[in-house]
Parts: C-alpha cells; structure tokens; sequence
C-alpha cells in the first residue's frame, strides 16, 4: 500500500487535500482511482491514517478519513548517524537504508580524511536531494515519522551536537576489541538517543578518537572484520534492531 507524509495543515475534518509530487505520484504514476486506499502519516505522529481516495481536480486529489490504525514503526531508542562524507553516490545509498534501518538523524559530517569536500552551495544542494531520498524511504520502509538529513558539519560542530542531544554516544574503531560491545550495547534502553559515529573510507585519525572520547563517545567493535563506510552504520542499526525488537 502506497504510504505518503503529509502536512497536517492539509487536514480539514476528515477530508484531506494533497498536491504537489505526491499528487503526481497517485494518479500518473500509480494512476489509482476513487476509492483506493492511501496510507498517510503527519509530522509528529506516530499513528497511521488510512483514507480513500474521493475525487481528482487538475492539480490535487481529495482524500476521506477511513480510520486511525495505532502503530509505531519507529525504533524504541533516537539513534543519530554522524556519517563522515564518502566518495561518489554513496551517501544516496546511506541515507536510503539508514532511514529504512530505523535512524531518526542522518548528519553528513567532514573529518580529516573525507576526500569529498563541498562548498556553502554543493552543500546545500547535496543535503535536499538526501533529504528527498530519506522521504522516499520513509514513505517505502512505512516509517511512523520523517527522518531529518541535516546540514553538512564540521567534525568539531558534529560533537557538539551529539554531547547536546544524545546521552549514549558511540565510535566504531577498527582498533577497539570486540569482546566489550555485547555489554555496552546492552545497556541501551528504550528512550534513549543514541548518536554514533562512522568515519570516511580511511577511518578517523588518532586525534579524532581522542576528541571523540573527549566529547564522551565509548569505541566498540562492530565485529572482526573491517567494514566499508557504508556497511557500518547500517551493521549498528541492525544491530539496534537485534537488541531492542527481536
């Protein structure tokens, strides 16, 4: 069933108005007709709302309220992925199972060892195409709620915002034994935020670890192997899943 996020200001009663790309993708994509079902989730609402499809004008679709279906799709704890910049597409590919893993933050962040480095505008332009991509995802994967891709940040602003807003804080380091992440893991309880940090093809330098550790963060092991840049923070989301929902 086709899941789509919707302003809540596009609600009035039980009717629903719907434009834009959305509108687009129900009825010249799909082209689905009255009476079919959609699947629509508001900002900051973990319920799903089922409406059908009333009616077709030149440039929205008009939806009714059929019923409010409680679920919550989201992960018990708010893990935020600090993802130094990669080579290539691969952030696309980050962002789109990140979200689908369950992370509610996606910050792309520039380290000592990223090659990619992006100016004000590159910037700027990079983080609405992820943003779109993570809306996909959200809308694929039936998320309860909207992931947020942030703006790309400095390694020293990324820190400071993981010591603001998550109270766990983790750095996968290929240096660190694997035989102590089972009990750091364990000790992450639904309501937590989690921030964890992955660094680009190359790794973090020494003197990032240190100012990782000094801003709070614990190193774990992800396992004995050395993983890609993209494979590790969705081995740390599936981790999450393993411990809090299986």
């Amino acid at each position: 069933m086709l899941q789509i996020f919707v302003d809540p200001s596009a609600r009035q009663g039980d009717l629903l108005t719907v434009q834009g790309s959305e509108y687009n993708h129900i009825r010249n994509v799909l082209r689905m007709k009255p009476g079919e079902e959609v699947s629509v989730r508001f900002a900051e609402d973990p319920d799903e709302y089922r409406y059908g499809i009333e009616s077709f004008s030149e440039d929205a679709v008009l939806l009714r309220l059929r019923f409010v279906k409680s679920a919550d799709a989201e992960l018990p704890v708010r893990v935020y992925l600090f993802q130094g910049l990669p080579k290539s597409d691969k952030m696309e590919l980050i962002v789109q199972k990140a979200v689908e893993l369950g992370a509610c933050r996606i910050i792309p962040v520039e380290t000592s060892r990223s090659v990619v480095k992006l100016d004000e505008k590159r910037a700027e332009k990079k983080a609405a195409r992820w943003q779109t991509i993570a809306e996909s995802a959200a809308s694929q994967s039936h998320r309860g709620a909207l992931p947020q891709v942030m703006p790309v940040m400095s390694f020293k602003e990324a820190l400071e915002l993981a010591k603001k807003e998550c109270g766990v804080r983790l750095i996968p380091y290929e240096l660190q034994e694997p035989g102590k992440t089972r009990g750091i893991l364990d000790q992450i309880k639904p309501g937590d935020s989690v921030a964890v940090f992955i660094g680009p093809e190359g790794g973090f330098e020494p003197g990032e670890v240190e100012a990782a550790k000094e801003a709070g963060f614990v190193p774990i092991s992800l396992g004995r192997r050395i993983l890609r840049t993209e494979t590790a923070g969705l081995a740390f989301l599936s981790f999450m899943i393993y411990c809090l929902e299986l």
